[in-house]
């Protein structure tokens, strides 16, 4: 019978097995233990590997296969969704309030009991944000946030952590500008990690792990922040005309 590998909290940063010792069941469980150090997460992501527990339990990475991604070309809006954001006065901006976007994608849902997003989490995403590694993508209402997701960019590869909305349409006006700049090429591909209908109702779809891996790894070198983020307020309609 297949086991993970137990990390230990003064392991290096590379001391995962390879994703291919994976289980198959619970699908991609590959680790535990080891700690959420920036440089173990950089490591991990860079080798299609991601943290994901409940408050309680240890701190457990996956590899899952296959891989749900958005590549460049095939995010798309519903009709109705498009006239929507055309008639929006929302906007978009970038950057500007990474904590309060954390803090709302770790809230509560009706779809869920509790979050995965636990405090030492939430803590060591905030650290990667501080660092340039992680991104926060805002919809805001006048003054008010309602909606945004986050992420950590490496090379030319946006890995998506979680999305919230609390006004429909919010969290796809924030994809939206992630699908945009896939297709402008300062990224290559949108890691979305888990198959959720969703999801595949904007154009995401799966790859073999093994695909998902050959192309995502060579995206990711160099090794870089990504910094090409706009500096001022974007219109979502904007993005539609694009």
């Amino acid at each position: 019978m297949s086991r993970i590998t137990w990390l230990g909290p003064g392991d290096p940063a590379d001391a995962f097995p390879p994703v291919e010792a994976a289980l198959n069941e619970p699908d991609g469980l590959l680790a535990a233990g080891g700690d959420l150090s920036s440089e173990r997460l950089l490591y991990a992501y860079r080798k299609g590997i991601f943290p994901w527990y409940d408050e309680g339990q240890p701190l457990l990475w996956w590899s899952p296969d296959p891989r749900c991604v958005l590549r460049p070309g095939d995010f798309h809006l519903s009709r109705r969704t498009r006239r929507y954001i055309r008639r929006s006065q929302d906007i978009l901006r970038f950057n500007t309030a990474f904590g309060d976007v954390i803090r709302a994608c770790a809230g509560p849902r009706r779809s869920q009991q509790g979050t995965w997003i636990t405090t030492d989490m939430a803590r060591a995403y905030r650290r990667l944000h501080e660092e340039g590694w992680a991104h926060s993508v805002e919809v805001w209402r006048g003054d008010q946030l309602v909606g945004g997701l986050y992420g950590i960019a490496i090379g030319r590869v946006f890995f998506g952590e979680s999305m919230w909305s609390a006004e429909p349409n919010a969290s796809k006006i924030a994809l939206l500008s992630l699908a945009r700049r896939m297709d402008n090429g300062d990224f290559g591909l949108l890691d979305c990690q888990v198959l959720s209908s969703h999801l595949v109702s904007l154009g995401a779809t799966v790859l073999p792990r093994s695909e998902f891996l050959s192309i995502m790894e060579p995206l990711c070198q160099p090794v870089r922040r990504f910094e090409n983020w706009p500096s001022g307020p974007v219109s979502p309609a904007e993005l539609l005309a694009e």
